[in-house]
C-alpha cells in the first residue's frame, strides 16, 4: 500500500510557505458514481496512469484504506461503508506525480462524502508468520520473460472473480489467485503475502519472517478451509451474504491457515499486537455532487 508524504522547505517567503503547507493535494477533475454492480463487487480495480487515475467497483472501506494506507481490520466506522460502492474517474493536475494519487484521494473523501477520522493505537489480535525451528522451504520465483514493464509512475491493480474463484493482478509481477481449493501467491516477498493472507482471515497477519526475497507459495486447502476464507473474504470486502454462508463461517476453524503454511516451513501464530486503528468519525453516504 503506498504512503504519500508531503513537505514544504526552501521557499524565500514566508506567506509563500504558510500557503503551500495549507494546501491540500486535490484532482483537478473528479467524478464519483455508484457502482454498477452493488452486490457482489467482484470486478475491482485501482489504476493511476500520467494524469488519469480510474478506481472501479470499490467500497468506501476499501478508498479509507488506500487512502490512508491501513488494512481493513484497522478501518472502524459504520457498517456500511464496507457494501457501499463507488467508481472514481479523477485528473491529477500537470506537473503532480501520480504517486500523489492517495493524497488527492484522501482530500477528495474529506470535501466529497464530508470523511473525518482519527488515528489511535489498539492491542488487537494478529497472527504473526514465522519460521519454524527446520527452517523454510519455499520456492523462489523466477522471472516472467513474457512480463511487460509498466511505464514509470503507474500503478494498477485489478482483480475479477465468479462463483468458483477469484484472481487479482496487483503489479509488478505479483499476484494471487482463490479457486479449486487452494491459495496460489506469485511473486511476493513475505511482507505482501501476509498482506494477502490478511484478506482471509478475521485479524491483520504480521510479517516477522524476516525473509527478503520473492517467492511462489501454494497453500492447499481441505474443502471446508477453502468455503471458510472464501466467506471470510467476502465479509473482510463488505459482500452481503445470506444466512447460510454465515453459520458456515460460525462452525469454521479459525484457524484455516496454519496446515497449509506449516507445508512450508512457515509457522502461524495468534498473538495481540498494537495497531494503529483509523476511526470513522463521520461520513456520507451520497457524496456531494460532481
Amino acid at each position: 500500500m503506498m504512503r504519500t508524504t508531503l513537505s514544504a522547505a526552501g521557499w524565500l517567503l514566508v506567506a509563500a510557505s504558510t500557503a503551500f503547507a495549507q494546501a491540500k493535494p486535490a484532482f483537478e477533475v473528479a467524478s464519483i458514481r455508484p457502482s454498477a454492480d452493488q452486490v457482489t463487487g467482484v470486478r475491482v480495480g485501482f489504476q493511476a496512469t500520467g494524469s488519469q487515475v480510474r478506481v472501479t467497483g470499490m467500497s468506501i472501506k476499501d478508498y479509507v484504506g488506500i487512502a490512508f494506507g491501513t488494512r481493513p481490520q484497522q478501518i472502524e466506522g459504520p457498517e456500511w461503508i464496507g457494501s457501499q460502492r463507488f467508481d472514481v474517474v479523477a485528473t491529477i493536475p500537470d506537473g503532480v506525480p501520480s504517486s500523489q494519487a492517495t493524497a488527492m484521494l484522501r482530500t477528495l473523501l474529506e470535501d466529497r462524502f464530508q470523511l473525518k477520522v482519527h488515528r489511535e493505537s489498539k492491542d488487537l489480535p494478529v497472527y504473526v508468520l514465522g519460521v519454524s525451528k527446520a527452517g523454510a522451504r519455499l520456492t523462489e520465483s523466477k522471472p516472467d520473460p513474457n512480463a511487460t514493464a509498466e511505464p514509470a509512475g503507474t500503478v494498477n491493480v485489478s482483480g475479477g472473480g465468479n462463483n468458483t474463484g477469484v484472481g487479482v493482478n496487483i503489479g509488478g509481477g505479483r499476484s494471487f489467485a482463490v479457486a479449486d481449493n487452494q491459495v496460489q501467491i506469485r511473486g511476493m516477498q513475505m511482507r505482501d503475502v501476509a498482506e494477502v493472507l490478511t484478506r482471509f482471515v478475521d485479524r491483520v497477519v504480521v510479517d516477522q519472517t524476516g525473509l527478503t526475497k520473492t517467492y511462489d507459495i501454494t497453500l492447499d486447502l481441505t474443502p471446508d478451509e477453502f468455503n471458510a476464507i472464501r466467506i471470510r473474504s467476502a465479509v473482510n470486502a463488505g459482500v452481503p451474504l445470506p444466512p447460510q454462508a454465515m453459520r458456515l463461517l460460525d462452525n469454521a476453524s479459525p484457524d484455516t491457515l496454519s496446515a497449509p503454511l506449516s507445508k512450508f516451513g512457515i509457522t502461524f501464530e495468534a498473538r495481540k499486537a498494537p495497531l494503529e486503528v483509523v476511526v470513522i468519525d463521520s461520513v456520507l453516504k451520497t457524496p456531494t455532487e460532481n
